[in-house]
């Protein structure tokens, strides 16, 4: 059995941790630059307020009810996270940590358990120790228990845990769920079985595998046969390196000097490189791109990237930022208002099979020591503690409504007064 915990509107209920005073107010957090709402209260979404809405849209709707809104503070959202996942991981010997809000925990060997009692015991705990409410969906497959984890989410009658432990409660299900909601088929998949009135994940279930296999390749088989409780997904328990790294931002204000979209370049050239030393890979080359407001049709309107490769591969800090600011400086145009800039290492090895380059004139090991000692220190006194001066500029993200780090930063601890 497999166990899929999603918390409920995760970035409103992380804000809520830390103001009680919102528990039933309307709550909604904002995207990069106060964009878009990526995160409602259930308040909210009865207001009828959707995910992905524009900001500017719902203003009038925020003032008429009073909605308290939020920027993104992903440091809060992801050390809350982590206290999540790591209470999760006391009631299950192996978990997979899916998403910032979702985790796969392992039931194998536990049918003696009460499954119920046990899941609504994980439940209260998560929310008693860290704050975050959090359902629980319980089924044979990872694709049913993500399934049941949709049940417990939507009727409260579940109490937030849905067991689904036999094949009638699975049946049923699958006939109460419309196809493009199940989890692995998107809207390609979604319209292409529509049209041969495939309506419901239990219509998809009665197609012929030999159907399925030749027009949905071997994953849709696969899901075909975990919705009818093969377990074809085991746990990944270890993450995968990634094949793709790609950090960009929109700016708060249109930039348009080469000197402010080279710092912002090369921080986010840092960011890449900080994570392939955690994967412990190195970029092959990487892209830089560039881009207007496509959105302004009043503005004259340019975009374009470059692809540099790295004469040896590298996940120093120090070599991509200069790879990056390279390619920048080859596709940026005077003129016009950037939106928009990003870099994408398009070609990742593993940093043990790196071939090296007679003509290459950097000092490897200098450089990998100089990158341990630099990370030691930002993962002992903070994010941004020891940077690359390049790292400098206006083009800071606009959060005008951002809450503070109350777990990550010394100053922004909450204060108890005795009165």
């Amino acid at each position: 059995m497999f166990g899929l915990c999603d918390c409920n509107n995760f970035y409103v209920s992380a804000e809520r941790v830390f103001r009680p005073d919102l528990a039933k107010r309307p709550v909604m957090v904002l995207s990069n630059n106060d964009g878009c709402v990526i995160s409602r209260s259930n308040e909210v979404k009865k207001l009828g307020i959707k995910m992905g809405e524009p900001f500017f849209k719902v203003q009038e709707l925020v003032k008429r009810h009073d909605i308290t809104v939020f920027s993104s503070n992903y440091e809060l959202y992801a050390d809350m996270s982590n206290r999540v996942m790591s209470i999760l991981s006391e009631f299950s010997p192996e978990t997979e940590i899916y998403s910032i809000d979702e985790c796969f925990l392992d039931f194998s060997g536990m049918q003696l358990f009460n499954l119920k009692e046990y899941g609504t015991k994980i439940v209260k705990t998560v929310e008693q120790n860290s704050g975050i409410p959090v359902c629980l969906g319980i089924a044979p497959t990872k694709t049913l228990a993500k399934l049941s984890n949709h049940f417990a989410k939507k009727h409260p009658a579940y109490n937030r845990v849905c067991l689904m432990d036999s094949d009638t409660k699975i049946e049923k299900a699958l006939q109460l769920t419309e196809i493009g909601d199940v989890w692995g088929i998107g809207k390609r998949y979604a319209t292409k079985l529509k049209k041969i009135k495939v309506q419901t994940a239990y219509d998809f279930t009665q197609l012929p595998k030999e159907w399925v296999r030749k027009n949905m390749s071997v994953v849709g088989e696969r899901l075909w046969r975990e919705l009818q409780g093969e377990s074809c997904l085991p746990l990944e328990t270890v993450q995968q390196p990634k094949k793709q790294i790609c950090t960009s931002r929109s700016f708060g204000q249109p930039v348009t000097e080469l000197s402010c979209l080279l710092a912002a370049v090369a921080d986010y050239a840092s960011r890449c490189a900080y994570k392939l030393r955690q994967q412990k890979s190195c970029a092959c080359s990487l892209m830089v791109f560039i881009s207007t407001n496509w959105f302004n049709n009043k503005l004259p309107q340019y975009h374009n990237s470059k692809i540099i490769t790295l004469p040896v591969p590298s996940s120093s800090t120090i070599e991509i930022i200069n790879s990056a600011r390279t390619a920048l400086e080859l596709i940026y145009r005077p003129g016009f208002q950037y939106k928009k800039a990003g870099v994408i290492i398009t070609e990742i090895t593993d940093a043990d099979t790196i071939q090296g380059n007679m003509f290459h004139q950097i000092d490897n090991v200098k450089h990998n020591n100089l990158m341990k000692t630099i990370d030691n220190l930002n993962n002992s006194f903070g994010n941004n503690t020891v940077k690359v001066a390049a790292v400098s500029g206006q083009y800071e993200m606009q959060r005008n409504k951002l809450s503070p780090r109350y777990t990550t930063r010394i100053q922004d601890v909450i204060k108890v007064k005795n009165f």
